[in-house]
């Protein structure tokens, strides 16, 4: 007999005590489906590993500042731990949690042999320089050194981070280790050992999985329309591809605004406007519009591509698309997603939708330990027939249990993981 899982929070509501209460919620139903026994579903819903650390700045004026950063790793059972690092100031133990939590389903959803991590810094990158992120983030990975390493738990970029950070996470653990370790890291630069096709990942991912979503709804891309929220990493590259594949993009936004165009925004010129301003604000062959309204226009696909929690009960009865795609990590909340079910809304999970990133992390991974790198036509080509055959095989699991595709893929990989708890056995 199952019980539910309530969470053991460490911050007030409002920022990542929701995104763990969803994530909570979601293993409640798979395990109440698998009928997973009440110690089993609290070995899932429980951290392995938690990680505080505290990271003493030398601010560039002189001060000293200190800032708080963790690691989460939520399961073991498939393989190393894998997930990003973000650096935010809205991070907290909770939202890594549920992060390190959705990483896990992830990674067993698309049969990746990692379990879950996550890693984070409460900080806003944008006020400080360049030299006091190299600081804060070499201070980070000293610290959590003993729970690193490419058999242990390897990080990535996330939110706010980048190659570069990466780099410098790679460089701290070689010279503490003595040796280069390439594979302790992923999302690097390709001169020390990234690969290609690494930094668009995640946004191919969301495309292949949408085009194949519009194909199962009789949508022709070139007779559809979208609309992005978040022009970040994700968003962007997602914008630009689904752009690339006839889908008209009308509207897209970021942390600063939003802009529109019935008739279609013009990604490569929007592209060249925010590397030259930072913001889709301003640019010149749009209107303007409220941030909020790209959540609810009259598209046939809408991509979350920012943060956690954007879709709420709030919002979700405004929203008009046919199909959600979730770019970012918990988008849609426990009760956006009931009210979607019972509308018909088809939305595509965040453990499917943005997968990309850590497949061909996982391709950087065996390329790193093989010292043998494949081409970008190669990555790109397996990248797609893992997103593809696990799209065909959730949407069979859904029809098949009559589970909504969220629930078919949290079913999925809970019971891979389960699965694997019990062959391993517990010691002692």
């Amino acid at each position: 007999m199952t019980t539910s899982i309530t969470p053991d929070v460490d911050d007030g509501p409002g920022t990542g005590r929701e995104a763990l209460e969803n994530a909570l919620s979601q293993l409640n139903s798979a395990a109440a489906i698998l009928g997973l026994d009440h110690g089993q579903h609290q070995m899932l819903a429980n951290a392995r590993r938690e990680t505080r650390v505290s990271i003493p700045l030398h601010r560039d004026s002189g001060e000293t500042e200190v800032l708080t950063g963790y690691r989460v790793q939520h399961n073991f059972s498939r393989g190393p731990s894998k997930g990003g690092l973000r650096y935010s100031p809205h991070v907290t133990l909770d939202e890594i949690r549920a992060l390190a939590m959705w990483m896990t389903w992830k990674c067993a959803l698309l049969d990746v042999p990692y379990g879950g991590a996550k890693g984070g810094i409460a900080i806003d990158p944008r006020h400080y320089s360049r030299a006091e992120l190299e600081r804060v983030t070499r201070r980070y990975t000293s610290e959590m050194i003993p729970v690193l390493g490419p058999e242990r738990d390897i990080p990535a970029p996330d939110i706010g981070t980048d190659e570069q950070t990466m780099a410098w996470m790679m460089d701290t653990y070689s010279v503490n280790t003595g040796h280069t370790v390439p594979g302790v890291v992923t999302g690097k630069p390709i001169s020390v050992g990234g690969s290609l096709g690494r930094s668009s990942a995640t946004s191919r991912g969301v495309v292949h999985v949408a085009l194949e979503a519009l194909a199962h709804q009789h949508l022709r891309p070139a007779q559809s329309t979208a609309a992005v929220q978040g022009f970040g990493k994700v968003g962007s590259y997602a914008a630009q591809f689904l752009s690339e594949s006839d889908i008209k993009v009308q509207s897209v936004s970021d942390q600063y605004g939003a802009i529109h165009c019935a008739d279609g925004l013009d990604i490569p010129a929007l592209m060249a406007h925010t590397d030259l301003t930072g913001s889709v604000v301003g640019f010149a062959k749009a209107d303007s519009i409220d941030p909020q309204e790209v959540l609810t226009l009259p598209v046939d696909l809408l991509v979350p591509a920012a943060v956690e929690g954007v879709l709420n009960r709030t919002n979700a009865g405004a929203v008009q698309a046919k199909i959600i795609v979730e770019g970012a990590n918990g988008p849609t909340t426990t009760e956006a997603d009931r009210i979607f079910a019972d509308r018909g809304t088809i939305v595509v999970p965040d453990i499917l939708a943005n997968a990309g990133g850590v497949i061909v992390s996982y391709f950087e991974w065996v390329q790193g330990n093989q010292a043998y790198w494949w081409t970008a036509e190669e990555v790109d080509d397996r990248l797609g027939q893992r997103m593809i055959g696990a799209w065909t095989k959730l949407v069979a699991t859904s029809e098949r249990l009559s589970l909504s595709l969220r629930e078919a893929a949290t079913v999925t990989a809970v019971k891979r993981v389960a699965e694997a708890h019990a062959i391993r056995g517990r010691y002692p």
